[in-house]
């Protein structure tokens, strides 16, 4: 036996990928973001389009500073729109960078992710809609103490809120 083998074999047995796993998965993940691309150029846009046409003082009179109603605010925000994660990472920044508290961007990404208002009738349709006014009713809830949460821990960890 080769020691080029032996060598695979003992990855084998090791649970690591091999070399072909890597390259297929390199080209996977590749294949993945040319085809998210698209949508986060749209976010981008609109995003652009948003800031020209609400003024920051508006964005001020829904987040007023208080972190139980930003975190109100943002989850109800987050619970309208819905999309991909990503796509709420990079609306997240810009609404920081505008000035928005963590308390809202904390709760406006784990309603984006958790509550969907947009596909409520497929998922009622689906899972039952007792079981979907439930589900996205507790998401909307627990989205509060965990923007608290989140923004305590950052606060701990030495982050600005």
């Amino acid at each position: 036996m080769s020691t080029q083998e032996g060598e695979a074999k003992q990855v084998a047995r090791s649970g690591m990928p091999g070399r072909g796993d890597v390259i297929r998965a390199a080209r996977k993940a590749a294949f993945q973001f040319t085809n998210m691309l698209p949508i986060l150029c749209g976010v981008v846009l609109l995003i652009g389009l948003l800031r020209a046409a609400v003024p920051p003082s508006a964005l001020g009179t829904l987040f007023p500073g208080d972190p139980f109603l930003d975190s109100l605010a943002g989850a109800g925000l987050g619970s309208i729109l819905a999309g991909n994660p990503v796509n709420s990472y990079v609306i997240s920044a810009q609404l920081l960078a505008d000035g928005v508290s963590i308390f809202a961007i904390a709760a406006f990404i784990v309603t984006w992710v958790t509550v969907g208002i947009a596909q409520l009738p497929a998922e009622a349709l689906t899972l039952g809609t007792r079981f979907a006014i439930l589900r996205n009713s507790l998401s909307f809830l627990i989205s509060i103490p965990i923007a608290l949460l989140t923004a305590l821990f950052m606060a701990l960890s030495g982050g600005a809120l």
